[in-house]
């Protein structure tokens, strides 16, 4: 089966082609086309992503992309004829103008790709970022008579780690076993989800305030460090490991470690760094020693909490996924807990993969293929959200 992706929900433009085949707890995955565009420079200036920036450069810039990815799979054909788009195609881009005008340019001058289904984000995201994406998604779906498989970019994260594949064998040697625990960690979420079999999700606990990438985020500032800031404290904290600087006294404190539930609250730790700091001017060591502790507290208390949400429910598969575990210490320290676990197997996606990205999104619309309802034949019967869940 061959699925086009699509990703929009916050600064990133990714589009992708896959071939995918076979068992949907272990399927084979071919890359046909990848292409990603990142923002992150152009929202630096306001040290976050600006909603409307990114729903105008992802106007810009998923034409070309698609342009990219069809020409890297060999897909892209010249027509002979152009194709007349249809008013109701050009309806659903009304209010994408810059996307209308490239769709009105490119598509009519191609072939119909071989493209069995199209996914596509609907969210969690901005959703003025969402709406892009979810807009040339049911255009092309409508002009191609192609389906549209509205996607959870959180359950995309989820399915991302299905990509480790043995290239030498020509298969796929990572499988998804139930029951199964996900940590999502990212600028956005911090949530343990338990699925007791694929597609059926529920939340055991989430953070009650800040995610766990916002707080990096929001430490990177109080360290007047360059944006994004979060991969800046983990760099520092890297630093003072290998150089063996700490500062013994410096203490933060672990939010809910000792809860009996497992929501989190990093909230309070940011407020403990901001107290610290308390508009001192640092040195580089200092701020060394405040990352490697922020750091620290940061993983016990993630380790912590995951540690009981395995042991509950007796889960075989620990998956981790979003930005935040392209951190090197969350990484290794989640693979030590595990090795004290000998049921449950821990799967993490590639740093490439970590991050947000639409090969995720393809695999997780072919779970869905496999194993979901089936779904109606109408196409575009969904739309953006901003604060979509996971849930059963």
């Amino acid at each position: 089966m061959r699925i086009l992706s699509i990703e929009t929900s916050c600064d990133e433009t990714a589009v992708s082609l896959l071939s995918i085949a076979g068992d949907a707890n272990s399927p084979g995955i071919k890359t046909l086309g990848n292409a990603l565009f990142s923002q992150v420079n152009l929202h630096a200036q306001y040290g976050g992503v600006y909603p409307n920036l990114a729903k105008r450069e992802h106007q810009k810039n998923l034409i070309p992309l698609f342009r990219s990815v069809l020409t890297e799979s060999k897909s892209l054909k010249s027509s002979q004829k152009k194709i007349v788009v249809s008013a109701k195609t050009k309806k659903i881009l009304e209010r994408e103008p810059e996307l209308l005008r490239q769709f009105l340019d490119f598509l009519p001058t191609i072939r119909k790709p071989k493209i069995d289904a199209i996914a596509v984000t609907t969210g969690p995201g901005l959703e003025p970022a969402l709406w892009v994406g979810i807009s040339f998604a049911k255009a092309l779906g409508n002009y191609w008579n192609i389906p549209v498989i509205p996607i959870n970019h959180m359950e995309g994260h989820i399915m991302s780690v299905l990509f480790e594949a043995d290239k030498a064998k020509g298969r796929n040697e990572i499988r998804i076993n139930y029951p199964l625990i996900a940590l999502l960690i990212s600028g956005g979420h911090t949530e343990l989800v338990y699925a007791q079999k694929p597609l059926k999700y529920k939340s055991l606990g989430q953070t009650r305030d800040d995610a766990v990438g916002e707080a990096y985020d929001k430490v990177a500032r109080m360290l007047d460090l360059p944006y994004p800031g979060g991969p800046e404290v983990s760099r520092l904290a890297e630093e003072a490991r290998k150089l063996g600087i700490q500062d013994t006294k410096l203490k933060f404190p672990r939010p809910m470690i000792n809860s009996k539930d497992l929501d989190f609250s990093f909230s309070g730790l940011k407020t403990s760094v901001l107290y610290f700091i308390d508009g001192r001017k640092l040195s580089r060591r200092k701020k060394m020693e405040i990352a490697r502790e922020f750091e620290d507290a940061v993983t016990e208390v993630l380790l912590r909490k995951t540690q009981l949400a395995l042991l509950s429910k007796h889960a075989k598969t620990l998956v981790v996924g979003g930005g935040v575990i392209a951190n090197s210490h969350i990484r290794e320290s989640l693979k030590d807990l595990v090795k004290n676990l000998p049921n449950t197997k821990l799967l993490i996606p590639t740093r490439e993969l970590s991050t947000d990205n639409s090969k995720m999104i393809g695999v997780t619309a072919y779970i869905h293929l496999m194993l979901g309802p089936k779904r109606s034949k109408k196409k575009g019967a969904f739309s953006a959200r901003g604060n979509l869940r996971l849930s059963s």
